[in-house]
């Protein structure tokens, strides 16, 4: 294996975890213009169980926006690989991953929401590591329940690890400017 096929693994790896980067952020948008709590302001042990910041607009609008935005790149991927849309698949399967991608990833950060609740910080409250990668751990595991054989396929087999390792390593980079941005157009509260 050559620098460039490496290069190839770990651009199709980011390219298929797009739909989570672009869920989590666009879910921000969406519980702004549909605020209903998923916790309906409930408490677990004197805590609440989320917190105001996580939306059923959220979840649904950040879920269905990646699975939209993902439909696209399989729009884009079809022009060059029409039998496989660049590693997602067959169309109805690659539907089910763009879900599961999608969806995990706000079911992640819905976790991480519930720990931090559990350890009573605050919401927006700054949480190194839990804050950058709940999304990422959700979105590889909720796809790695139905689709076990295809996250094996993309991002641990051989040379595939490297994706996983790339996208590891640039989240806190891509996490932590994703929210300057939004704090600076004023989607967010703090910028982190």
């Amino acid at each position: 294996m050559d620098f460039v096929e490496i290069l190839a693994i770990i651009g199709t790896g980011l390219w298929l975890f797009l739909p989570a980067l672009i869920s989590n952020p666009t879910a921000v948008i969406w519980g702004k213009k549909f605020p209903a709590k998923i916790d309906g302001g409930r408490t677990l042990g004197g805590k609440r169980i989320f917190g105001d910041g996580k939306t059923w607009g959220g979840l649904i609008g950040g879920g269905l926006t990646g699975v939209a935005g993902g439909l696209l790149l399989i729009g884009i991927s079809s022009i060059w690989d029409p039998e496989n849309y660049f590693g997602y698949g067959p169309f109805w399967a690659n539907v089910g991953i763009l879900a599961c991608i999608s969806f995990g990833a706000l079911l992640g950060d819905m976790c991480g929401a519930f720990i931090k609740r559990r350890l009573g910080m605050d919401r927006g409250q700054k949480a190194p590591i839990l804050d950058q990668y709940d999304f990422v751990a959700g979105a590889f595991i909720c796809t790695a329940i139905f689709f076990p054989n295809w996250v094996y396929a993309h991002y641990i087999e051989g040379w595939h690890i490297a994706a996983l390792i790339f996208i590891i390593v640039i989240m806190y980079a891509v996490h932590r400017t994703a929210n300057i941005v939004a704090y600076k157009i004023g989607l967010k509260n703090e910028p982190w």
